[in-house]
């Protein structure tokens, strides 16, 4: 029985932008929705890196392109490519959602946890892999996440959230990302009936 829906497939098919539709259908519905989304940054029509964007519409910095005249004051730096990833940011961003999630002491009603994406820059974060961790065991929420497509070497929470029983996961493809819509809101539909 699935508990969870994550979306996978390669950077830029549209995982975020279907993760917005569920959404809005299921909040239309009566649903409620939390979490974030992750978002690209773009100057000048190049990519300059990426928000965390909740789903409320709060906005903070996840990775923006090295600046190579900054001096890096001898911080440890996490980066991506050629991303610098601003943890503290990050986890003051999300941290607190995963928070409120597990605290809804509104009784049965439904919720939908959005978590976009377990990737790369995201797992920089002990805090952050212990939150999901914890939402994914927890009966609380139905989460609707995306993890990357992968390649390289594995990342471990991304290949643990791939190998758990209570997830379902689709693979998004140019071709399929349009008709997954409906598929993706009758699996969460689903997954809601069996928390609540």
């Amino acid at each position: 029985m699935s508990k969870h829906v994550f979306l996978t497939g390669p950077p830029g098919v549209g995982k975020t932008t279907l993760v917005q539709k569920a959404c809005e259908a299921l909040a239309s519905s009566g649903v409620g929705v939390e979490g974030f989304y992750t978002e690209e940054v773009r100057e000048g029509g190049r990519r300059v890196g990426f928000d965390v964007v909740t789903v409320r519409g709060e906005r903070g910095r996840l990775s923006r392109i090295r600046d190579v005249s900054a001096p890096s004051h001898g911080r440890r730096e996490y980066t991506v490519g050629q991303y610098v990833v601003d943890l503290s940011s990050f986890e003051n961003m999300a941290l607190p959602l995963f928070r409120n999630v597990g605290s809804a002491a509104d009784g049965g009603s439904r919720k939908v946890f959005v978590i976009d994406e377990i990737g790369k820059m995201e797992l920089f974060s002990q805090s952050f892999i212990r939150a999901v961790r914890q939402t994914l065991d927890s009966s609380s929420c139905t989460i609707l996440g995306t993890i990357p497509v992968p390649k390289g070497k594995p990342l471990g929470l991304v290949e643990e959230v791939r190998g758990r029983r209570d997830v379902k996961v689709f693979t998004v493809s140019k071709e399929n990302r349009n008709s997954l819509l409906q598929d993706v809101i009758a699996a969460l539909e689903l997954c809601l009936k069996q928390t609540s």
